[in-house]
């Protein structure tokens, strides 16, 4: 009877067949799921992107998906089924990755921003960071200068701290970077291959980025890397190679220059000059010639998305012997499992790097050795090189004198291996019980090891007397460098979190919830090796083989967001976080952060205003923390054993004694408030859209130097938590399609920022005696530094005695300073704060025109209100320095010629003729580009491309280079121009 029931049932179920595609370029799609619209029916298509499936004969529809494409329902007609998905990525026109999740662009309350590949920077990129630069309001990135992988100096909003850590927090695919350095590698960042990364997330307000709680003050960036797509396989390889030359060099004196103000000045002395006219910075500098390779294979076996990547950069410096050569490996797995229910995202970047470090002290002797002399001399026992001589010193070296610079450079070798590895998994699964909620467990690890060997010859000047023992006889000494140093970090990571999504429809409303745990362990090795010259004999033995500094963070944490009538978002977040850098009554400490936004464009005043395509008002406030820069164990009392300069005498022996170090028991936690308000915007169907955004940050709690009481400890000054500051500025950011026609497209973006610091306590209670605490140490006398942090100020203000100047003339006077307190002496009293290093305004402009196969851009950079010291004109512009009293001949600034300053006392260094004008505009980069269309039989495409970085810069400073972070210019590595010729292949 069953049986007979089920026969006209049966006769009424048919075949469906079709075939889904990529609707970009065609290619099938395996693994996509196909699906009787409401029903657990279904199917996967095969390699081949075709599917078979028996549907009941009342199905009318299909629902076709799979990861990374849009799902899409398609009719059932008569015939084969044929379905083009639309590729979705987390991009700035579509999702965007935030801190622990997802979420639409138009659904955003917090002040976010999102640069993907086709924003990136172009050219010769070594580390991530240069990808973005210019590209974001509030963001400044300035690179350390143009050693290979030196990375830059990442600036959010101006910083949060004075003497803790003021880099944003680094997320790769969801797992926390620590900022610390690692041994052998000059910038940490510069072990991820850029190649591999797809779009950068910055969350610079609190309401953004207090889900990160206690390392968030700085603002957090989240990088994502590429993923595998459905369909065939398909290979990409990328090359290019490029040619770097200095820019610019240290305006110096020439050999006839230099041999006129000596005869001028100096009679006794003229004997020493020689008759060489040698250009010592073309000595030192090259032509650095590069090359940078990537090949990569994405695509999916039936449920298993996958990119694998394989990368390797050969890159060489401008100063000799300086070289990078970096091998990269990148896998990404993304497995879809029971019917949508389980996602797996396995991601490992790896990287294996050697360098060869060059002794950048030749960048600063280039500028001050004698130019009358040549680069080598046949009688020299310093390896051939020629160095200022006495016969009547025991080395036969002029005492005090600076080493050939070139022989600085070829007489070391200073050599280092790091391997690092960067992985995560993140497992999401969507329950069965309740299809709303997922839990979602991520568990990372983040392990480097660097090793490294110095070694400089017993016949180089710079080394040749090191070390004198106590039992050895006169005449006999030991010379050069046999070191080495190694250091292995361990970082472990876990997060588990429940997330909750729901649309209530019959409120017009929808909630998403977040609730998590999190810990995090960083443990670091330094392995310690005693100090041996080139003969094998120990300088110094470390107290201890190795050190093991460890820390870790625990934290909990959670975030809800309710969307009502698609038009009003609120958001709530809170983090509680458990550090072992701080005392067990101030371990802990509670972020909470909240945003509100609102949809104009969807309220019914705006509705029907077509000029008006976007229009949303956002409001946020949070507190963020701060524990980086801070020791693991600065909190426990401690004793460390005397070096041997440092040794008490019982009779005829001398020991070594323990005595206490400083520490501080009730440090806890920066604290930096932050407020938002934003207003972004869409104009005529978004070909204009950007945003308006004022923020106001105030951190308490300042981690601050404050000077100890006598007899507390051995430490004179101690970090402390007494003071606070505040940021407050503007950004605009604005983009503009003026063309978008089937064969032109053109796009402009322009950013602004507007940021003002000041500095608003740094005692426990009031002193208006106190100036504040006076940093950055410069070269030329002894132990005098520039920068001063003062209440009512700017932090790094510049400290220094006012210049007088000839009114006739308009020269500054040598030794002639403003007496400020009118007491009749000139010292420190009549120093003030004048100017500071960091910008008021920061601009970025980048554009780009497509017309056909061919495309064009540039991007531009400019900062205004910044200076900068100029060490190099003060500690070598002044007749005193060039005729050295010692007994030998420097070079120097041409900006003696100027002054005619005669180098006599020490306050010259400190005065504000020193502190210039920084401010600049400065083209990054050039570029053009041709797609060649297919090649090779049209089995692949090919792109050709060209461009140029650094291309120009425009400012008044008088210095090498305008944009140095610190605001202090010495023994600056100058930025190349570059120039590339890259080709990208598909197939």
């Amino acid at each position: 009877m069953a049986m007979l029931i089920s026969l006209p049932a049966l006769a009424q179920d048919k075949i469906v067949t079709g075939k889904v595609t990529d609707i970009k370029d065609g290619q099938p799609l395996a693994g996509a799921s196909v699906l009787v619209k409401g029903t657990n029916i279904g199917t996967q298509t095969g390699n081949d992107g075709t599917f078979r499936l028996s549907v009941p004969g009342s199905a009318t529809a299909l629902t076709v998906s799979t990861v990374g494409y849009a799902p899409q329902d398609v009719a059932i007609g008569v015939g084969p089924v044929t379905v083009a998905l639309t590729q979705v990525s987390a991009s700035l026109n579509d999702v965007v990755v935030i801190g622990y999740g997802t979420v639409r662009k138009k659904d955003l309350s917090g002040s976010i921003s999102v640069v993907n590949a086709k924003d990136f920077q172009q050219g010769a990129i070594t580390t991530p960071e240069q990808l973005i630069s210019g590209k974001v309001a509030g963001v400044s990135i300035t690179s350390n200068g143009g050693a290979p992988g030196s990375g830059s100096v990442i600036r959010i909003r101006g910083g949060a701290s004075l003497n803790a850590s003021n880099d944003p927090l680094i997320v790769i695919d969801g797992m926390p970077l620590e900022n610390a350095s690692i041994s052998g590698v000059a910038n940490p960042l510069s072990l991820i291959n850029p190649n591999d990364i797809e779009t950068f997330t910055v969350l610079k307000d609190a309401s953004a980025a207090a889900i990160y709680g206690s390392r968030a003050s700085n603002g957090v960036i989240i990088i994502t890397t590429k993923k595998g797509k459905s369909g065939k396989p398909v290979f990409n390889f990328n090359t290019q190679v490029s040619a770097g030359k200095v820019a610019k060099k240290v305006d110096v004196l020439s050999a006839d220059q230099v041999t006129a103000l000596v005869q001028a000045n100096s009679a006794s002395m003229a004997s020493l000059l020689g008759s060489a006219k040698t250009d010592w910075q073309n000595q030192i500098y090259q032509t650095a010639i590069s090359n940078d390779n990537n090949l990569s294979v994405s695509g999916a076996i039936k449920h298993l998305p996958y990119r694998i990547s394989l990368g390797y950069l050969d890159q060489s410096g401008v100063l000799k012997t300086d070289f990078l050569q970096r091998t990269s490996l990148g896998i990404n797995l993304n497995p879809v499992l029971f019917d949508n229910h389980l996602k797996i995202d396995l991601n490992i970047k790896s990287s294996y790097s050697n360098s060869t470090f060059a002794n950048q002290g030749a960048i600063g002797t280039a500028v001050s050795f004698d130019p009358t002399q040549p680069v080598y001399s046949s009688k020299s026992r310093f390896g051939g090189y020629w160095e200022w001589l006495d016969p009547s010193s025991a080395t036969g070296l002029k005492a005090l004198s600076p080493k050939n610079p070139l022989g600085l450079l070829e007489e070391q070798s200073d050599k280092s291996t790091v391997q690092r590895s960067v992985g995560n998994a993140v497992i999401d699964y969507k329950t069965h019980f309740l299809p709303d909620l997922h839990a979602i467990l991520t568990l990372g690890y983040d392990v480097s090891q660097g090793t490294g060997h110095k070694v400089i010859s017993d016949s180089a000047a710079s080394n040749y007397d090191r070390y004198r023992g106590a039992t050895d006889p006169p005449g006999v000494f030991h010379g050069g460098v046999n070191t080495q140093y190694k250091q292995t970090k361990q970082n472990t990571y876990m997060n588990f979190n429940l997330a909750y999504s729901k649309d209530i429809k019959k409120l017009d409303t929808r909630i998403d919830a977040l609730a998590g745990y999190e810990y995090q362990d960083y443990l670091t090795t330094n392995y310690n090796y005693p100090d041996i010259t080139t003969d094998g004999t120990i300088v110094s033995s470390p107290t201890y083989p190795f050190n093991k500094p460890e820390n870790r963070l625990i934290s909990y944490l959670g975030r809800a967001t309710i969307t009502i009538k698609n038009t009003y978002i609120l958001t709530g977040s809170i983090r509680r976080d458990g550090s072992s850098k701080f005392s067990p009554n101030n371990r802990w400490g509670t972020f909470p952060s909240g945003a509100f936004a609102w949809k104009l464009k969807n309220e019914d005043f705006l509705k029907d205003v077509s000029i008006i395509s976007d229009m949303k008002f956002r409001a946020g406030y949070g507190v963020t923390g701060q524990q980086d820069g801070i020791n693991d164990y600065d909190y426990i009392s401690y004793y460390n054993l005397s070096t041997t300069t440092a040794q008490y005498q019982f009779g005829n022996n001398f020991y070594q004694m323990y005595r206490p170090g400083g520490y501080y028991y009730n440090r806890k936690w920066e604290q930096t408030t932050t407020s938002n308000l934003a207003l972004d915007y869409g104009f005529l169907n978004n070909r204009i859209t950007g945003s308006i955004e004022w923020y106001y940050r105030n951190t308490t709690d300042l981690l601050n130097n404050i000077a100890q009481p006598a007899g507390t400890n051995f430490s004179n000054q101690i970090v402390a938590n007494v003071g606070s500051m505040q940021n407050m500025g503007v950004e605009f950011s604005i983009n503009y399609q003026p063309i978008r026609t089937k064969n032109v497209t053109w796009d402009v973006a322009f950013n602004a920022t507007f940021n003002q610091n000041k500095i608003t306590n740094l005692t426990i209670s009031s002193d208006p005696k106190y100036p504040g605490n006076q940093y950055g140490g410069i070269s030329g006398g002894t132990g005098n530094t520039i920068l001063i942090n003062s209440v009512g100020y700017a932090r790094g203000s510049f400290y220094v005695y006012k210049q007088v100047y000839d009114p006739k003339t308009g020269k500054p006077i040598d030794g002639l300073f403003q007496d400020k307190n009118r007491d009749g002496i000139i010292n420190q009293n009549d120093l003030y704060q004048y100017k500071n290093g960091d910008p008021k305004q920061f601009l970025g402009f980048s554009t780009n025109l497509t017309v056909r196969k061919w495309s064009a851009g540039f991007v531009l950079r400019a900062n205004f209100g910044n200076y900068m010291y100029n060490n190099v004109a003060s500690s070598t512009g002044t007749i005193r320095n060039i005729l050295n009293p010692v007994g030998f001949i420097n070079n120097g600034s041409t900006d003696v010629l100027y002054t005619n300053f005669s180098g006599n006392g020490t306050n010259y260094y400190l005065s504000d003729y020193y502190v210039q004008n920084a401010s600049f505009l400065r083209m990054d980069n050039l570029n053009v580009g041709y797609n060649a269309g297919k090649v090779f039989n049209k089995r692949a495409t090919l792109r050709i491309s060209a461009n140029v970085q650094n291309v120009f810069v425009i400012t008044k400073y008088k210095g090498l280079d305008p944009e140095i972070s610190g605001g202090i210019d010495n023994n600056f590595y100058p930025r190349p121009r570059t120039f590339v010729l890259g080709a990208n292949i598909n197939f």
